[in-house]
């Protein structure tokens, strides 16, 4: 086990889903995987393993935020073994043509640096693996699952003094969303030559002013974990 983690080499399986809130990860485990089992309870980040379609998954919470997010990336990467890491988290919309609820795909992602907060364009995009994303895109098309993919940008700082004019750059260079984790994401999984991806689901939108209730949260993920969890099987 590791100090954040109290599961055991072989708890997890080699592919696994990074929802942020542990209660999105119960959910998503009861909901699609076949016989999981909590293999995780340390400090409420709940951690599960199951079988989608016969293939072992994991499904593993990671919290809020780069700081955390790279704390379960790193130990589930050096010390289980995780080879394809696809993050299923929550992201606010950045573009008018990118709906409440809708689903974004993280083609490139830019904003954050060896430092939380940087500045947007400080530091060049990094990627999720070519091959998972292709991957995600037939298999939306193919599920009839609607969804966007472009650019996204990573900020670890929710509230910021400057408001929704600090995303005046990310908006102008054509970025989608706005989440907490995607860069990090990225650039561990290239640090271990691991694959990755980042699914976001609409949750509020920097535009139009809308935003979800959160108890309506847990339904709006269908799409985004059946898709994930199709991904998983399938590469």
């Amino acid at each position: 086990m590791t100090p954040h983690i109290e599961a055991h080499r072989g708890d997890y399986a080699e592919t696994i889903l990074l929802p942020g809130d542990p209660e999105r990860a119960q959910w998503m485990a009861k909901t699609f995987l076949k016989s999981p089992r909590c293999v995780n309870r340390r400090r409420g980040a709940l951690g599960f393993t199951g079988r989608f379609r016969g293939k072992p998954v994991s499904i593993q919470a990671t919290g809020i935020g780069v700081s955390s997010f790279l704390i379960y990336a790193y130990e589930l990467l050096d010390f289980h073994g995780a080879k394809t890491l696809i993050r299923t988290g929550t992201c606010g919309a950045l573009s008018e043509d990118v709906p409440l609820r809708g689903l974004v795909i993280s083609s490139a992602v830019s904003a954050e640096g060896a430092m939380s907060g940087q500045v947007f364009g400080l530091y060049q995009p990094a990627g999720p693996d070519p091959a998972l994303h292709a991957l995600a895109l037939q298999l939306a098309a193919d599920l009839g699952i609607a969804c966007r993919a472009g650019l996204t940008v990573c900020s670890d700082i929710f509230h910021h003094p400057d408001g929704r004019a600090r995303f005046d750059g990310p908006r102008a260079a054509g970025a989608l969303a706005v989440d907490m984790e995607t860069s990090a994401l990225y650039r561990i999984a290239a640090q271990f030559g691991a694959r990755a991806l980042s699914l976001l689901t609409v949750v509020d939108h920097v535009a139009t002013d809308e935003q979800t209730d959160y108890a309506e949260r847990q339904a709006l993920f269908r799409d985004m974990t059946r898709l994930a969890l199709e991904i998983a099987t399938a590469s």
